[in-house]
């Protein structure tokens, strides 16, 4: 087989079908427009009950031939048994579809007949390869309690009846032994088929749940790169709407921070594609990641759009706090700046970040209650939720609570390892 698929059924053995017995192909299918149904016989089958067909009437006609020289024999029964023998020789093509009953049958027509023993022995070898271990020991144990016997009644006139009891035994145990070690070679094949089908379907499932991760943390990438920008926009696009006799220069000043905040937006979105688009999968070749250092950057450019934000840092290093902290700690801030000027524009925002190698990084946002009732600002709500993810894949934890003054605050912890 060339390859393993999900559905190995027929096309894989195209053009290679009759090196396969048909219960094989059978359960290799799998089809079910096909359940209930006998399969019908390869050319193997074909060839190999041909090859017990003959295996059976040599062995039929050995054995008349040595009955010619038992003289106490009568003519009449030497008859009768080959007549038994050569049904019980037909009786091989039968059994594909009764391999248990033939078998059964077969037991006490080899102790009356000698020339049925071929065929006595290629049903005990289907029962081996079709049938469960359990039919198949109270089928041999039969067989081989009747040898003893036939041997007395029946002696051989040229080997002495201890040679050939022992010789009858290991030849039916010879055949028993072939036919298990047949079945588990088919049964090894089946189980190979079902593992390849399991692995694939877990690697799919695998993927699947990659290719969902990837899209979730490329959703909230985008959402906290964005969010920022967006939010920028249509406070101040709110603004011009709901003051259109503003001073000219706060009407410029306002179309400038619209005008950086949609080319800001637009970079970042094209980061993000370029991340989506990237072959490896790396961030090479875009701007950098924001981390800790770079939010007084952040805090300037609220400010110039009109924000109040105290920045209150006792990070001596903001450089030394480690990429991915940092980072998270970033997104944070700068969530929290987005909420606060969508819901509490005009109130005075504190942004509090304490922290030392070993204790961790604290990051506080907060917000007292805003003095006029805030615009509308659509929004989807899932900003907290994704900081809270965000900071539990840091290994930290985040809070948000409505303080007693009706302000709105966001705390974070995240782990600051020591160095």
């Amino acid at each position: 087989m060339s390859t393993v698929s999900g559905d190995i059924p027929v096309r894989t053995f195209e053009g290679r079908r009759w090196l396969f017995p048909s219960s094989v192909l059978h359960a290799l299918d799998a089809d079910p427009d096909r359940a209930g149904r006998r399969p019908r016989r390869t050319a193997r089958d074909w060839l190999v009950d041909s090859s017990c067909f003959l295996l059976a009437v040599i062995v039929g006609a050995a054995a008349a031939n040595t009955m010619r020289h038992e003289p106490y024999l009568p003519h009449v029964l030497t008859v009768v048994d080959v007549l038994i023998g050569g049904l019980a020789c037909g009786a091989v093509w039968l059994r594909r579809r009764w391999p248990l009953g033939l078998a059964v049958a077969m037991i006490p027509v080899s102790f009356v007949s000698a020339t049925a023993g071929g065929a006595s022995m290629v049903a005990l070898f289907t029962v081996a390869v079709h049938r469960p271990f359990r039919h198949l020991a109270w089928i041999t144990v039969a067989n081989l309690a009747l040898i003893p016997l036939f041997s007395w009644l029946r002696p051989d006139p040229d080997l002495p009846f201890l040679a050939v009891v022992i010789f009858a035994l290991l030849l039916t145990l010879l055949v028993v032994c072939l036919g298990m070690f047949v079945r588990t070679k088919r049964q090894l094949m089946l189980t190979l088929r079902d593992r390849a089908r399991r692995a694939e379907t877990e690697a799919g499932l695998r993927a699947e749940r990659a290719q969902r991760l990837a899209r979730e943390a490329i959703a909230r990438e985008m959402h906290d790169v964005l969010a920022h920008r967006l939010t920028l926009l249509s406070v101040h696009a709110g603004a011009l709407e709901f003051r259109p006799d503003a001073p000219r220069e706060e009407i410029a000043r306002a179309a400038g921070v619209i005008r950086e905040s949609a080319h800001e937006a637009l970079q970042d979105l094209r980061e993000i594609i370029g991340v989506l688009r990237a072959a490896d999968g790396d961030e090479a070749g875009g701007r950098p990641q924001p981390t800790l250092a770079a939010l007084e950057a952040l805090v300037a450019e609220s400010r110039g759009a009109g924000m109040k934000v105290v920045l209150d840092s006792h990070v001596g290093d903001p450089a030394a706090v480690p990429a991915s902290v940092g980072r998270t700690a970033y997104r944070i801030a700068q969530e929290g700046l987005t909420n606060a000027r969508k819901h509490a524009p005009g109130a005075e925002v504190t942004v509090r970040v304490t922290g030392t190698p070993g204790d961790g990084l604290d990051i506080t946002v907060r917000n007292p209650a805003p003095e006029t009732e805030a615009p509308h600002v659509p929004g989807s709500g899932q900003g907290l939720i994704g900081l809270t993810e965000r900071a539990t894949l840091a290994g930290g934890r985040l809070e948000h609570r409505v303080t007693e003054d009706g302000g709105f605050e966001v705390r974070a912890r995240l782990p600051w390892p020591a160095a």
